[in-house]
């Protein structure tokens, strides 16, 4: 034990280490709450070398917290009778790329690696979220086209697979488990869309014998806290500095389409593998991330902390089921999923007093966020002829969110990469801020913008005149 650690500190289980299958970038507390203990799941049900090499892309503080630790860490079941611990000892090293980004490209080229994983949030793919196209203009795209070792998850992608085309190494799997529409597409069209820059025969190559299979992950996962660090070394005795919490439910729909079939036994770790996941990735994205962050905009304005204690408010409770009313005619339902009961199920999630899921958390990114948990139910809405107030005003709820005041005239710390321009495009009124906002293309596709004026302008003169209570109960009347 190195010297200076508490006796009671959580340590590796002394078990057989797995060999590395699978590098992940962007270790953050979803994938390890939900990635490492689905492939934790299939090692203890099927066996085979699936240990992860987890990178941070930017801070090494999850590496400084789990290596004392042998990368072992408590998963934490928030429910609402208690919660429930397990120890998860897949992973067998993290690195901080910006430290040493050659080790992860490394890592990324061992031939025993067949999967690189990703969740980095919908700014990491560094994409142009109205067009899905990479966006050349970004500082870490255009330093990653001139540089070897790269700054970027897209220029990770590429220029690892470039170092193995050239040594004559499989390419790996591609798999994503961020939020976003047809995220397999998406992630394979921003690295093809790099390595025609670099080398078009590396692109055809790729395009060739690459995989980027779709997939839709849930399960609801509230940063942790220095209180759930605590509460963790309560329960179990054992101090860990980096425990990761959690809802119950979990669901994974996995397209099967992986390089020479290689992938952990994901069915038997409770996976739906499936030939299509554009059905699930739909519907969750709609019915759960679309509500999430209708949700966290308006009830951040109204004054609550938490999910659980915006819909505890009976105005939310009423707003939340009225926007599924909305979006489930714009929703194919997947194969033996009733939509109704899906959104019981999610109200159910929502209203579990043990997840703190913060409203503020969830609104981070929100320009990045906005196109596909709400614009595109929205645009099939307006398609059909159907209304959507709801809706329209969980996006004036944006607006008057990244505007960066709250309701009270206090400052709002926003967390965007558009955020500067943002604010400094908002105005001071409620018809301003709407027209300018919906001016910014890299959000609002024009044909959408000048169908979404008028219906979110008079959501917005109800918010900002009235404020986020008012504005969802008259909604729902």
């Amino acid at each position: 034990m190195e010297a200076g650690l508490p006796a009671n500190r959580l340590m590796r289980p002394r078990t057989p280490r797995p060999a590395t299958g699978i590098v992940h970038l962007g270790l953050g507390a979803f994938f390890r709450a939900f990635g490492c203990v689905y492939v934790a799941d299939a090692m203890q049900v099927a066996g085979g070398d699936w240990g992860i090499v987890g990178v941070s892309l930017r801070s090494p503080d999850t590496r400084d917290a789990l290596k004392p630790q042998g990368w072992a860490y408590t998963s934490v079941t928030l429910t609402p009778d208690g919660p429930q611990t397990r120890v998860i000892d897949v992973l067998n090293d993290v690195l901080v790329a910006p430290e040493d980004p050659q080790a992860v490209l490394d890592a990324m080229c061992d031939p025993g690696v067949r999967i690189v994983s990703l969740t980095v949030t919908e700014k990491g793919y560094c994409h142009n979220p109205a067009t899905g196209a990479l966006n050349m203009g970004h500082p870490d795209i255009l330093y990653d086209l001139t540089h070897n070792l790269p700054r970027s998850a897209p220029g990770y992608l590429v220029r690892a697979l470039q170092q193995r085309h050239a040594a004559g190494i499989a390419p790996f799997t591609v798999l994503t488990y961020d939020n976003l529409p047809h995220n397999g597409a998406l992630v394979r069209g921003v690295v093809l869309d790099m390595a025609r820059r670099i080398d078009p025969a590396l692109a055809d190559w790729i395009a060739e014998n690459g995989r980027f299979p779709a997939t839709m992950v849930d399960r609801i996962t509230p940063a942790t806290t220095d209180e759930d660090i605590k509460t963790v070394e309560q329960l179990t005795g054992f101090h860990d500095a980096a425990p990761v919490m959690h809802e119950p439910f979990r669901q994974w729909a996995v397209q099967d389409d992986f390089v020479n079939g290689d992938r952990p036994d994901l069915a038997a770790a409770g996976a739906q593998l499936v030939d299509d996941v554009a059905a699930f990735e739909d519907m969750k994205l709609r019915m759960l991330n679309g509500t999430h962050s209708a949700l966290a905009y308006l009830g951040y304005l109204a004054g609550h902390e938490t999910i659980s204690g915006t819909v505890a408010d009976p105005a939310f409770a009423a707003y939340v089921r009225h926007c599924w009313e909305e979006i489930m005619p714009a929703v194919a339902a997947p194969p033996g999923v009733d939509l109704t009961d899906y959104a019981d199920a999610l109200f159910d999630r929502y209203a579990n007093p043990a997840i703190r899921h913060r409203t503020w958390q969830i609104a981070m990114d929100g320009s990045q966020k906005l196109p596909q948990r709400l614009l595109g139910t929205l645009r099939a809405n307006l398609d059909a002829g159907r209304d959507s107030p709801a809706l329209c005003l969980a996006v004036a709820g944006w607006m008057r969110y990244v505007a960066g005041k709250d309701e009270a005239g206090q400052p709002i710390d926003v967390r965007d990469p558009l955020a500067d321009l943002l604010r400094d495009t908002a105005t001071d009124s409620a018809t301003g801020t709407v027209a300018a906002l919906l001016s910014l293309d890299q959000i609002f596709p024009a044909d959408l913008a000048a169908q979404l004026a008028a219906p979110v302008s008079l959501a917005a003169a109800t918010l900002w005149a009235k404020g986020a209570s008012s504005a969802v109960q008259e909604v729902t009347q």
